[in-house]
């Protein structure tokens, strides 16, 4: 029995569900796939269900760990707490290509496996989703948005690049495992996070305390030699620059 060939028979298993699907693939392809025994796919899984659900309970074990990571900041800032969950959730998919376009592919499917995951580990992130934007909208950090179809609109951001990898590679020339499209990616959804939660009263209040408003006291002024009809004082030009 080799040393890593549990590790090799999961990335096996990956590789050829993403390929022939679950039900394409037989034990003996994915022993044969990761040069091993099929007794050895039995001693660390017992059969090709129990791989499914260990790639399944392992990928949202990790999966959790880095939403909750970025949970951390919640007390001090709401909006910087959702900007960290994406930031980390984007890159964890973006390094996890395969297995995360497998397991988003499989939620479409209603299967004891699934039903159990969305029981346990989905439960526990719309928890989580819901506590952030609970807390944001209670310290008037955010607007009144309806939670549920705010994580509805999320979690379509954050999963369509990996589940359609193949469209997205093929048609648009983007490539969402590199490093470079998980940071312009974040971008753009942050940008979105704004436009749907920061109420437009603090964008308003942000950008006057950037950009000061032009008053007599900031704005150069010069005499004018030219004198009014009528003669007396001179008169004074603004000039806006």
């Amino acid at each position: 029995m080799k040393k890593n060939s549990k590790e090799e028979i999961i990335q096996a298993a990956i590789f050829l569900f993403n390929t022939k699907g679950f039900q394409g693939t037989s034990v003996r392809d994915i022993a044969g796939k990761a040069k091993v025994n099929v007794a050895n796919i039995a001693y660390y899984f017992q059969n090709k269900n129990g791989l499914l659900e260990y790639c399944f309970t392992h990928y949202y074990e990790e999966y959790l760990k880095e939403l909750e990571k970025g949970m951390a900041v919640l007390e001090a800032d709401a909006f910087a707490c959702i900007k960290k969950v994406v930031q980390n959730i984007v890159h964890f998919q973006s390094m996890n290509l395969h297995l995360t376009r497998f397991i988003l592919r499989e939620l479409s499917l209603d299967t004891q496996v699934v039903r159990e995951m969305m029981s346990t580990y989905l439960t526990k992130e719309r928890y989580l989703l819901s506590e952030i934007l609970e807390k944001g909208i209670s310290h008037q950090e955010f607007k009144k948005v309806n939670i549920n179809f705010f994580i509805i609109q999320l979690k379509g951001l954050l999963s369509m690049p990996f589940l359609n990898s193949q469209y997205i590679s093929e048609v648009l020339h983007l490539f969402p495992h590199e490093k470079y499209f998980a940071e312009k990616y974040i971008l753009e959804i942050t940008s979105w996070l704004e436009g749907i939660l920061i109420p437009s009263s603090k964008t308003l209040k942000q950008y006057n305390e950037a950009v000061p408003p032009l008053t007599l006291k900031n704005v150069p002024v010069r005499r004018s030699k030219q004198k009014q009809a009528g003669g007396g004082s001179l008169r004074y030009i603004l000039e806006r620059h």
